[in-house]
């Protein structure tokens, strides 16, 4: 397990150089946390590290954006789970295609459709501290 600790939004970028850094060859990560906690800004300094220059945002009603990084060319799919009700509604779109394509996926909420994980997603766990900075655990 790693640690990234993010003491504010000015240094958030070096926490996704870190959090680039220990994602090996793994491509589906599910981030926990509770609201506000950071998911998506953390989600967005990542992919702006990794080279996307698109406008990136939560994907709240749209449950998935698609990002492609300019530099290196790679997909990257961002969901969000928060308004999922039903299981089903996860499967009908095809997320377990994504997660076994071998693209990038970034998940906020995944205990909304924990059964589709697959076995191998990685879990970060984002945390608010007393002081208003953030800890990131990669398990």
């Amino acid at each position: 397990m790693s640690v990234i600790k993010i003491d504010s939004l000015d240094t958030i970028r070096q926490a996704a150089k870190a959090f680039i850094a220990g994602m090996d060859d793994r491509t589906v990560f599910a981030f926990r946390g509770s609201m506000g906690a950071g998911k998506t800004t953390f989600i967005k300094a990542i992919c702006e590290e990794l080279g996307v220059e698109d406008v990136i945002n939560s994907p709240t009603f749209a449950i998935i954006n698609e990002y492609r990084s300019d530099t290196t060319g790679e997909l990257i799919y961002h969901f969000d789970f928060y308004r999922i009700n039903k299981l089903s509604e996860a499967e009908d779109i095809g997320t377990e295609d994504y997660f076994y394509s071998g693209a990038l996926c970034f998940i906020e909420w995944p205990e909304k459709i924990e059964e589709l994980l697959p076995g191998d997603v990685v879990e970060v766990a984002i945390t608010e501290n007393p002081d208003g900075s953030r800890t990131v655990e990669v398990k």
